[in-house]
């Protein structure tokens, strides 16, 4: 739908239908998942502005991180018109901003003022790809990439928890004694506590109890509502909707209350609401203190506005800005591209529609306003939106989402709490950074089992006759191989995208092996393996279904034809078995009346009431027949109607042979067939 009308067909059918349905439903989980998604957005800003502030020199930092993460959600929430998304910083765009810092500083040309420019080019190259309907090429990103993106930023959200090897950042770190932490630290705490040596081996240890705590004490909460315990479920459902929340505040207060002495790392967020750089002179080029340290106060701050002429005489910046553009471009398109196509996965039950190319136009409008204002640009991210849709989710104790309840007062709430955090900033720094952890940590543990990669990377530690039942284990039993090959194949590209991301000199090409998923998919991949084995690894949920029912179909022929050439063979026996017992012994008078194909004709039903005495009890216990005629097999012929025991023993001979072993392994395995295969909500087709 080019020239424009893909985006007014994704107004109408979001915006404009849903915007009031949205805008009302108000209930409790609404104010849960603000508090949750507040906690879950206000961590990794601060945590990545104190990145920015490092690899930017200052220029950005928390604050215009956290205004940006401010204004950007209250204004998405409103007239965006996927509402379910959050916007937010993310680590390819933070390390796209900081190569971007580095090649100003080599060009001698101001950061904010490259920077802003970028970012209008970027808003530019965004608006016609919403305009040009861009975003349909989106879809030609199967589970394939989706899982190695998805994956990817899970993976940073665990690391940052557990210990980064790429960086400090994280609860193993505490316990190197050379961490920034401690070496700032011990001078200040032995002289407020003389006689007392800092020891870092203790607020390590403590520093992990309290983010593997929060992690799985909200994890155990998450868990009680499917439980027997507190009370009812109304009281279930407001402890699992608050859980996040109820365990920061317990372990916030156990730092507090009970080891108020332990000097556990803090958040590093400013005393007042201004911009990070200070200046030492009003050219404002310098930063104080770092820059001036004989400098008693710094002169000012910079401004709020970037002034996009501060060129240095180099005007051909302006254009030139252009080509990093594009490669900024690709990456913003292709992190909002990629995480609204996994939200919007039909097992994720969101039925308010799709408006890609709307949405490409709301977010260009943001990283143009941010741009201007020296703001860090900020796209969908990945785990945050997955947990807003995961919350407002009503599942089964098996997992399966039933309705999500979409709303646009989640996303208004969250960000209006992060505005108001602005100015009570010094109350942030209640909160100990390993509780915010235990939250990075919950965050990306939730997220990891619904992630069908995942679910495949186990595989490679469990027995093959354990494997968990889904379309690729069963359809693919006997080629196990080729099932780990696939996982492999996603495992190096996981491995060459967190590799450029890492490695600085390169990181600027981390768009392009983003890309280079797509075409691997489309052209290699079907090289390598078959259409079914693709269908079952990387389908949507329709094609796996469909393929399901055509290959149950198939094995209900097989099995039926087998049947009825086994019955044949069985019919066959039973003629000489029949045969045999003519001749036999004491069934002279049975012989005759099983050998008419019309059985005798019975007199009229008598309602006269049975009794012992025109009543004969036949008991068999044949002993060479056992397996036919069960010794608990009691039956009661009326001998009025002209039957006789041996009769009665000679029937049941015929009939238990003519369900023989082969017919019963035929009903059996058409039984499990139909079992497996024709409920689907027993199997997890999900994947994210």
């Amino acid at each position: 739908q080019s020239w424009g009308r893909g985006i007014r067909s994704d107004f109408r059918q979001t915006v404009a239908t849903w915007w009031w349905q949205e805008m009302k439903n108000f209930s409790s989980k609404t104010i849960a998942v603000s508090l949750f998604l507040f906690i879950a957005v206000i961590a990794p800003s601060i945590t990545f502005g104190a990145v920015y502030a490092k690899r930017t020199n200052n220029y950005m930092g928390a604050v215009e991180l956290l205004l940006g993460t401010a204004w950007c959600g209250i204004f998405y929430a409103l007239v965006s018109g996927m509402p379910m998304m959050i916007n937010g910083g993310t680590g390819p765009v933070l390390t796209f901003q900081a190569v971007t810092f580095e090649l100003a500083k080599s060009w001698d040309v101001p950061f904010l003022t490259f920077n802003a420019w970028i970012g209008l080019w970027v808003a530019l190259y965004m608006i016609l790809s919403g305009f040009f309907d861009l975003n349909r090429f989106i879809q030609y990103a199967t589970r394939f990439t989706d899982e190695i993106f998805a994956f990817l930023i899970i993976s940073i959200f665990i690391l940052d928890a557990i210990g980064n090897p790429a960086s400090q950042v994280g609860l193993m770190h505490y316990f190197n004694p050379n961490h920034k932490h401690h070496t700032d630290e011990e001078p200040e705490f032995e002289s407020e506590n003389p006689g007392n040596d800092y020891d870092y081996l203790t607020v390590a240890f403590f520093s992990l109890l309290l983010g593997i705590g929060t992690c799985f004490f909200a994890m155990t909460l998450r868990g009680i509502k499917h439980s027997p315990f507190c009370c009812n479920d109304a009281i279930r459902g407001a402890v699992t909707d608050f859980a996040i929340t109820i365990s920061v505040v317990v372990f916030t207060l156990l730092k507090e209350v009970l080891f108020e002495e332990v000097p556990t790392e803090k958040l590093n967020v400013p005393d007042s609401f201004a911009p990070t750089f200070a200046c030492c002179d009003d050219a404002c080029l310098k930063y104080f203190p770092d820059d001036c340290p004989d400098q008693e106060a710094a002169v000012g701050r910079r401004s709020w506005f970037v002034d996009l002429f501060d060129l240095n005489g180099k005007s051909w910046v302006i254009f030139v800005a252009a080509g990093p553009a594009a490669l900024a471009f690709i990456l913003a398109f292709l992190d909002n591209g990629i995480t609204w196509h996994i939200i919007n996965h039909p097992s994720n039950k969101v039925t308010h529609g799709e408006a890609y190319n709307y949405d490409t136009c709301v977010s260009a409008g943001m990283i143009a306003v941010n741009s201007l204002l020296g703001l860090p640009w900020l796209v969908a991210s990945t785990v945050p939106c997955m947990m807003h849709v995961s919350a407002m989710s009503e599942k089964t104790k098996e997992g399966e989402v039933l309705h999500v309840q979409e709303s646009r007062l989640t996303g208004l709430l969250t960000h209006v709490l992060v505005a108001c955090s602005l100015l009570v900033l010094s109350l942030m720094k209640l909160i100990p950074l390993p509780v915010l952890y235990g939250v990075f940590l919950f965050m990306g543990l939730v997220a990891l089992p619904a992630q069908q990669f995942w679910q495949r990377i186990l595989l490679f530690f469990m027995q093959p006759s354990k494997y968990p039942t889904t379309p690729y284990t069963v359809f693919m039993k006997d080629e196990r191989k080729r099932i780990h090959f696939y996982t492999l194949i996603q495992l190096f590209f996981f491995g060459a995208l967190y590799g450029v991301k890492t490695f600085k000199p390169i990181a600027i090409a981390f768009p392009f092996f983003i890309l280079l998923c797509i075409p691997v998919r489309i052209y290699l991949l079907p090289r390598i393996f078959k259409e079914s084995e693709l269908i079952v690894l990387d389908g949507s949920p329709e094609e796996i279904e469909k393929f399901v029912e055509d290959k149950t179909d198939e094995e209900l022929r097989q099995a039926m034809e087998e049947g009825d050439e086994e019955d044949e063979e069985d019919e066959e026996e039973e003629e000489e078995s029949e045969e045999d017992d003519d001749d036999g012994e004491g069934d002279d008078k049975a012989a005759p009346l099983l050998s008419q194909t019309v059985a005798p004709e019975r007199p009229a039903f008598d309602p006269t009431p049975a009794t012992a005495a025109n009543m004969d009890v036949v008991a068999t216990n044949d002993q060479n027949d056992d397996d036919i005629i069960p010794e608990e097999n009691v039956a009661l012929v009326k001998t009025d109607h002209g039957y006789t025991p041996e009769m009665f023993e000679a029937a049941h001979r015929r009939a238990g042979r003519s369900h023989s072993r082969a017919d019963r392994r035929r009903k059996k395995t058409v039984s499990d067939l139909s079992g497996m295969f024709r409920a689907p909500q027993e199997t997890n087709w999900s994947h994210v």
